[in-house]
């Protein structure tokens, strides 16, 4: 999607997402809840990436007892992470649907076989 496309999605120029994207602009809470709506990911997929330094300096980690814990469920659930994401998109613009069939037998097959290596 383009800047310009982006940026009418949610009421803005193409220059004010230029800005965000630079980093020149910070976003707002309502902003990236906007972006996550039209770029149709959930907002914890732009931290996916996040630095542990970066997410030190957060103003929440700076503020003694202030800390909440973020729960392990959702830090474990590989249905919010960025790779997943990208691998489902990836996948559905196979398309062919015989190669996209052996594609997920392929990744089913792979997964069987981590699993009972594992187990041992």
């Amino acid at each position: 999607m383009s800047q310009e496309k982006l940026g009418e999605a949610i009421g803005l120029t193409f220059q004010q997402v230029q800005k965000y994207e630079r980093g020149a602009n910070r976003i707002g809470a309502s902003r990236l809840f906007d972006l996550s709506r039209v770029l149709d990911v959930p907002v914890s997929f732009f931290f996916d990436d996040m630095s542990d330094d970066t997410s030190q300096q957060s103003p929440r980690m700076m503020v003694a007892g202030l800390v909440e814990e973020v729960p392990a469920q959702f830090e474990a659930d590989p249905m919010t992470k960025r790779e997943t994401l990208e691998l489902v998109r990836a996948y559905y613009r196979i398309t062919d649907p015989a190669v996209r069939k052996r594609i997920f037998e392929l990744a089913k097959a792979l997964a069987s076989a981590s699993e009972a290596g594992e187990a041992k």
